[in-house]
C-alpha cells in the first residue's frame, strides 16, 4: 500500500498518517525509511532478523559505525543530537536522527505523538523511553549523493531544542 499526500505537510505528518494506517491493521511492527534514497533496501533483512530473534520494541538504523561520505556538519549534528537524546531517554541510542527504523505497533498504540515535522523521530524515541520501551540499533549503510537536506539548520534546530526542553520537564 502506498499513501500519497496531495500536499507536502511535512515528514511528521506523513509518518503519523502511515502510523495511523498501520494501526488499523493487524501488524506486529512497521519499518520506516527516508524517501531520499539514502537507505539501502538491502538492510531491511537486518531489521527483520533482529526483530524475530530478540523482539526489541524499536530498532534504529545506525549510520555512525560507517559514516564514510557523511557530510561533516551532518556527522557532528548527529553525534550531538544522539548524545542529547540518549541522555533524555536514559538509554544509549547511537543514531537518533536515522529515519530507517522498525517500531513495534504496541509502542505506537501506547504513545501520543504530536509533531508534524522532523522532530517526530526524536519524539517517538523520547516518549517510548518514558514508557520504558527498549531501543536497540543495527548497523546500516547509507548512500550519499548530492541531495540537499530539507532541514532548515536555524529554524529546525530551534524547534528541536524547544521540543527537547519541553519533553525533559513533562512526565
Amino acid at each position: 500500500m502506498v499513501l500519497i499526500n496531495t500536499k507536502n505537510h511535512g515528514k511528521g505528518y506523513s509518518l503519523q498518517r502511515g502510523f495511523d494506517y498501520i494501526l488499523t491493521r493487524d501488524y506486529d511492527a512497521i519499518i520506516t525509511l527516508d524517501g531520499d534514497g539514502q537507505h539501502s533496501p538491502d538492510d531491511l533483512r537486518k531489521f527483520v532478523e533482529l526483530f524475530e530473534k530478540n523482539k526489541p520494541d524499536i530498532i534504529c538504523g545506525n549510520r555512525m559505525r560507517n559514516s564514510k561520505g557523511m557530510p561533516g556538519v551532518r556527522f557532528v549534528t548527529n553525534k550531538v543530537m544522539s548524545g542529547l537524546i540518549s541522555f533524555v531517554c536514559r538509554q544509549k541510542i547511537y543514531d537518533t536522527q536515522c529515519g530507517y527504523r522498525l517500531i513495534r505497533t504496541d509502542v505506537l498504540r501506547n504513545i501520543q505523538l504530536s509533531s508534524t515535522a522532523f522532530e517526530i523521530e526524536s519524539e517517538v524515541l523520547i516518549k517510548a523511553s518514558k514508557k520504558r520501551y527498549h531501543i536497540v540499533s543495527v548497523p546500516i549503510k547509507t548512500i550519499y549523493s548530492n541531495e540537499r537536506s530539507k532541514i532548515n539548520p536555524f529554524f529546525d534546530t530551534i524547534r528541536f531544542f524547544i521540543y527537547i526542553v519541553r519533553e525533559m520537564f513533562v512526565r
